[in-house]
């Protein structure tokens, strides 16, 4: 599963310097304390995934309006859905680790 993503993530890299698209640069978010890497970790994913889901939307409604070009809706819209998938396998595999952790016997 990892390497899947990891090489549709590459492959999307590629489209994206063949079209010209840059990405932003990551922002790094300093350690509060308390908080783990792997915390710090999901919750950046987290917030990206929903930062894309809001530009998808937006971007949508301006391909509605005929303000924005369609190729820019379908970028927005498959990066959106790509984060929702990472999200949603993450979180199956940290209930399935739950659930293994809890059925270890004492």
């Amino acid at each position: 599963m990892t390497s899947s993503i990891s090489n549709a993530l590459n492959a999307y890299q590629q489209a994206l310097t063949r079209i010209g698209a840059k990405i932003p640069a990551e922002e790094t978010v300093p350690a509060a304390s308390g908080q783990s890497e792997f915390q710090e970790m999901v919750t950046s994913a987290m917030t990206n995934a929903v930062d894309l889901g809001k530009k998808a939307e937006a971007v949508s409604l301006q391909g509605i309006a005929g303000k924005a070009d369609i190729q820019d809706v379908v970028l927005a819209v498959s990066n959106a859905e790509m984060a929702l998938e990472t999200v949603v396998a993450v979180r199956d595999s940290a209930i399935k680790a739950y659930k293994e952790i809890m059925q270890m016997p004492v």
